[in-house]
C-alpha cells in the first residue's frame, strides 16, 4: 500500500461509535436512556450552568470576600540579567528601555528591573527603574554606572477612583 494523505486510515481503537440511545433494553441504554430516573437533569432541558446549586446560594456567594486586592496600583518589572545585557550589548554602551525594546528584550510598556544573575565582563551606562542591590555591585565592580529613572505616576482606574469617592 502506498504512503500518501489520499490514504490514512486511523489507528484501531481511535474511533469509537456513537452512543445509540433509547433504542430499547437490549441495548442497555434503553427506557431513561442513561439519565436515571427523576431528577432535574433528566429530560433535555435539564442541564444547569456551571456552580449553580439547585437554587440554594452558590459557594461563590457564600464564602466572604475578604483581603486587599493592589491590581490597580500593582507595578510589573521585566526582569533582565546582567548576563544577557553583557552579551547584546558593546563596552560603555547606553542601556536604557528605548534600547532594550530596540533589543527585543522586554515590551514597550515594561518597567525593567536588573538582576545579578550572570556574567558581566565589561563596563555599562544602566538607565532602568530598580536594579537589585548584588547587580549594582557586579555592575560598578568593573567601572559600569546606574541612574535610576522616575517611576511612572500611576493613575487609578476608574473603578478604583470610584471606590475612594464612596
Amino acid at each position: 500500500m502506498t504512503q500518501g494523505l489520499h490514504n490514512l486510515v486511523a489507528p484501531a481503537g481511535a474511533r469509537q461509535a456513537k452512543k445509540r440511545l433509547g433504542r430499547g433494553r437490549g441495548s442497555g441504554l434503553g427506557k431513561t436512556s442513561g439519565r436515571g430516573h427523576k431528577g432535574q437533569k433528566k429530560t433535555k432541558s435539564g442541564n444547569v450552568r456551571v456552580g449553580f446549586e439547585g437554587g440554594q446560594l452558590p459557594l461563590a456567594r457564600r464564602l466572604p470576600k475578604v483581603g486587599f486586592k493592589n491590581f490597580d496600583f500593582k507595578v510589573s518589572y521585566a526582569p533582565i540579567n546582567l548576563g544577557r545585557l553583557g552579551e547584546r550589548f558593546p563596552a560603555g554602551a547606553t542601556v536604557d528601555p528605548a534600547a532594550l525594546v530596540a533589543a527585543g528584550l522586554i515590551n514597550p510598556k515594561d518597567q525593567v528591573k536588573v538582576l545579578a544573575a550572570g556574567e558581566l565582563k565589561h563596563k555599562l551606562a544602566l538607565k532602568v527603574h530598580a536594579i537589585s542591590a548584588a547587580a549594582r555591585q557586579k555592575l560598578e565592580a568593573l567601572g559600569g554606572t546606574v541612574e535610576l529613572l522616575a517611576k511612572p505616576a500611576v493613575k487609578p482606574t476608574a473603578k478604583a477612583a470610584a471606590g475612594k469617592a464612596g
